[in-house]
C-alpha cells in the first residue's frame, strides 16, 4: 500500500515537472520570462521549455496594434474657453521587454501624456483655429507621443481627435453666427443673380431695340423706294396715256374739221346746231341765268359772207379752197425717238399691257368714219400686245362720254 502511494506521488510529481517545463506562446504575443525573480528572456510564439520552480512567466505582451479611446477632457483654449476632446490613440508594442520594466501601466501613461499635450496645443489656440485644425494637432499629437513612448517599447502610429464640444452657449453664437454667415451669402447670391438678370434684359432689349430701328428704317427704305417706282411709273403711265389722247383728239377734231368744211354749211344750219347746243351747255348746276345774243345770226351770216360765195338762190355758202398737199409731217421715226422714253415699260410687262389697253382705248373713242388707218403709226414701236403680256392687265377706266361724241353731221356741225 505505501508502494502504491510513493508511485502515484512520483507520477504527479513528474506531471507537474513536465507541464512546467512547457510553456505554448500563442502567435502575436509574447511572453516576458523571470528566472528567480530576475528577467530571462522573452519567449516568442510556439513552444518554449521552462525550468520547473525556477522560471516564470512575468507578463503576457499583444504585439497586435491596439486602439484606445479615451474619455473627453476638458481643454481650455486660447480665448479662455472651455471645450471637450475625445481622442483616440492606435499604438503597438515592439518592445515587450521596456513595456513591462520601463512603465508600470503603458496604457495609462498613453492617456496621461495624450492628456498634457493636448492641452499644451490647445491653450495655444483659439476655439476658431481649434475647430479648423483638426489634421494640425493630430500630427503634433503623434509626433510627441511616439518621441515619449518610444524608451517604453511602443510605437504610435496615429491620433484622430474624435470630437470636439464647445459650451453649449458657444454652440448657439457659433450657429447664429453660421446661420446670419449663411443668409449673408445667400443674399449676395440673390442681389448678384438679379443683377445679372437685370443686364441680361437689358441687353436683349438693347438688342430687340436696334433690331426693330433696324427693321423700321429698311421698311421705311423700301417703302419711299417702292412709292417712288410706283409714282414714277404712275407718271409715265399718265403721260403716254395724256400723249395718246391728245393724238386721238387731234386726229378726231382733223377729221371734223374736214367734214365741215366738205358740207358747205350756211348760216341756217350753224344756227340749228347752236340752239341745239345750248340745252346741253345749261346743264350744269352752277348755271342760274343764260342769255342768248340777239344778233347772233347776223353775226354768223357775216360769217358766211366772209367765208363763202353766193349760190344760184342767193344764200352763201362755204366754198373750200382747192385742194392743197398737206405739209411733210414730222417724221413719226424722230418723234417716236424722241418720246420713246414716255413708253418705256421694261421695268413690268403689265405696265405695257396698260398703255397698250389705254392706247387701244383712245383709238376706239373717235368714230370709225374719222378714225383713220394710219393713227396706229405714230404709236412708238416696241410697245408690247395685250396678247405678249403676261398676268392680268390693269383695268384702264374707259374714256369719259364727253370728250369725243359718236360720229353725227348735226352734232358736228355745233
Amino acid at each position: 500500500m505505501i508502494t502504491l502511494i510513493i508511485v502515484i506521488v512520483l507520477v504527479v510529481l513528474v506531471l507537474t515537472v513536465a507541464v512546467k517545463s512547457v510553456m505554448v506562446v500563442p502567435q502575436a504575443q509574447a511572453a516576458v520570462i523571470e528566472r528567480l525573480g530576475r528577467y530571462r528572456n522573452t519567449a516568442a510564439p510556439g513552444m518554449n521549455f521552462l525550468a520547473p520552480f525556477f522560471d516564470r512567466v512575468r507578463a503576457r505582451i499583444d504585439l497586435r496594434e491596439q486602439v484606445v479611446s479615451f474619455p473627453p477632457q476638458p481643454v481650455i483654449t486660447q480665448d479662455n474657453l472651455t471645450v471637450s476632446i475625445d481622442t483616440v490613440v492606435y499604438f503597438q508594442v515592439t518592445n515587450p521587454q521596456a513595456a513591462v520594466y520601463e512603465i508600470s501601466n503603458y496604457i495609462v501613461g498613453v492617456e496621461q501624456l495624450t492628456t498634457t499635450t493636448l492641452r499644451n496645443l490647445v491653450g495655444g489656440m483659439s476655439l476658431e483655429e481649434t475647430l479648423t485644425s483638426r489634421d494640425q494637432i493630430n500630427q503634433q499629437l503623434r509626433g510627441v507621443l511616439d518621441d515619449a513612448t518610444g524608451r517604453w517599447g511602443i510605437r504610435v502610429a496615429r491620433v484622430e481627435l474624435k470630437a470636439i464640444d464647445p459650451p453649449p452657449s458657444i454652440q448657439d453664437s457659433m450657429e447664429k453666427q453660421m446661420r446670419a454667415d449663411r443668409e449673408k451669402r445667400a443674399m449676395i447670391l440673390t442681389a448678384e443673380g438679379q443683377r445679372e438678370s437685370s443686364i441680361k434684359t437689358a441687353e436683349g432689349q438693347k438688342q430687340a431695340a436696334i433690331l426693330t430701328a433696324e427693321g423700321a428704317k429698311q421698311a421705311a427704305i423700301l417703302t419711299a423706294e417702292g412709292e417712288r417706282q410706283s409714282r414714277i411709273l404712275r407718271a409715265q403711265g399718265e403721260r403716254a396715256a395724256r400723249y395718246l389722247q391728245a393724238q386721238g383728239q387731234a386726229k378726231a377734231i382733223e377729221k371734223v374739221f374736214a367734214a365741215i368744211k366738205a358740207g358747205r354749211p350756211t348760216p341756217e344750219v350753224l344756227a340749228y346746231q347752236y340752239l341745239q347746243t345750248l340745252p346741253q351747255m345749261a346743264q350744269g348746276d352752277a348755271n342760274k341765268v343764260w342769255l342768248v345774243p340777239s344778233d347772233y345770226g347776223k353775226a354768223l351770216e357775216g360769217f358766211a359772207r366772209m367765208l363763202g360765195a353766193p349760190g344760184e338762190d342767193g344764200v352763201f355758202r362755204y366754198e373750200p379752197p382747192k385742194y392743197e398737199a398737206p405739209a411733210a409731217a414730222t417724221d413719226s421715226g424722230e418723234e417716236d425717238a424722241s418720246i420713246a422714253s414716255w413708253f418705256d415699260t421694261s421695268t413690268d410687262p403689265r405696265v405695257a399691257a396698260a398703255v397698250a389697253a389705254a392706247e387701244a382705248v383712245a383709238h376706239q373713242a373717235v368714230p370709225s368714219p374719222f378714225n383713220p388707218p394710219s393713227l396706229g403709226q405714230h404709236i412708238p414701236a416696241g410697245l408690247p400686245s395685250a396678247a405678249e403680256t403676261t398676268g392680268p392687265l390693269p383695268t384702264v377706266p374707259p374714256a369719259p362720254p364727253s370728250s369725243i361724241e359718236p360720229h353725227d353731221e348735226s352734232t358736228e356741225l355745233s
